[in-house]
């Protein structure tokens, strides 16, 4: 690895606070919390509930949920399909890639789970960080279509050289899957954070919205609050993983699948707020790929999801149903309602 290279890990999510839960006295059920290391992230689950038993359930369906979907674990389901070209796989696993082949089309490509070997070559998977020539980007990105990916039933069948990964869903597609445990075992109120990617389950106990805090791009700080309640609040940021090259460039992990190389539009975090956390995950980084104006004008087209742009001018800009229930916390930036721009 040259040494010039230098890895830096910034999070830039959504996190969220939790003023004064424990000490309501109008809930007989206390705050309950239990944290996972999986998907490599730490996820943190928090319920009001009675004895703490859905913990058990939630905790093995996150590692079943891992075994199957990650792309470094070679017995894993995405593994074996990348080894074989064709494999038979889990019917969890066959809906996740249902689910991501058809974001990947709603996006028109933008989103595309056959980025993996260009992302791998840049070392975004390995720690190896590099710029690829463009050679050898041009030679991978002939690998990069996930039209090209079949799903018959539960089996995958991909050509020679390619590769997916789910990773862009996952964490998402994850937030469902606990909002679905926790609400068949009758609990109503919780929150989900999973590395920052947060998922509200009903109100707080004292009736109230979950208050998401949404940082700011740089890492520090905080852009503003968001009023939340039963949905996934999920951010891709520019900041989040990154490496700066030998020419003193910031190369970050969010990849453009139509030059294979790190996207640089102007954008630098994207959240995107909906009721389908597999979907949010997807368009926050699909979004973030498009480009502010692109990214406006299929919201204007779907207007089934809400979200915030923050570009690298310190511009913010909001839909109109989140500007209602979203606090400024930052006079650093400038704020836009987007039907108003």
């Amino acid at each position: 690895m040259n040494s010039k290279l230098r890895p830096v890990v910034i999070i830039i999510a959504v996190m969220f606070l939790l003023p004064n839960l424990t000490g309501c006295s109008k809930s007989r059920k206390k705050l309950t919390e239990r944290t996972v290391f999986a998907m490599d992230t730490y996820i943190k689950v928090s319920l009001y509930e009675d004895d703490g038993s859905v913990f058990d359930e939630i905790e093995e369906s996150i590692r079943e949920t891992e075994s199957r979907l990650s792309v470094t674990n070679p017995e894993s389901d995405i593994s074996r399909v990348n080894k074989a070209n064709e494999y038979t796989v889990s019917d969890n696993t066959a809906g996740v890639i249902k689910r991501a082949l058809e974001l990947c089309e709603e996006t028109d490509g933008a989103l595309d789970i056959s980025i993996y070997p260009v992302v791998k070559q840049w070392g975004f998977t390995t720690g190896e960080y590099q710029v690829p020539d463009d050679g050898t980007l041009k030679e991978l990105l002939k690998y990069v279509d996930y039209k090209k990916i079949i799903l018959d039933g539960n089996t995958v069948r991909t050509e020679d050289g390619m590769e997916i990964d789910p990773g862009a869903v996952g964490k998402g597609y994850m937030g469902d899957v606990i909002a679905e445990i926790v609400e068949r075992h009758g609990i109503s109120s919780g929150i989900i954070d999973l590395g920052g990617n947060i998922r509200t389950i009903g109100k707080r106990s004292d009736g109230s919205d979950w208050r998401v805090a949404v940082r700011s791009p740089d890492g520090t700080g905080i852009l503003g609050i968001i009023l939340s309640s039963d949905e996934s609040v999920i951010t891709s940021g520019g900041y989040e993983r990154y490496f700066i090259d030998n020419d003193g460039n910031i190369r970050w992990h969010i990849m453009d699948p139509s030059t294979g190389s790190p996207v640089s539009n102007g954008v630098v975090s994207v959240t995107v707020v909906g009721s389908e956390g597999i979907r949010c995950d997807a368009l926050s980084t699909a979004l973030f790929v498009m480009g502010k104006d692109d990214a406006v004008s299929f919201w204007k087209k779907k207007r089934d999801f809400d979200m915030i742009i923050v570009t690298s001018s310190n511009e913010v800009y909001i839909t109109p149903g989140l500007a209602e229930r979203f606090e400024q916390s930052s006079e650093d930036f400038r704020y836009y309602v987007i039907e108003n721009i």
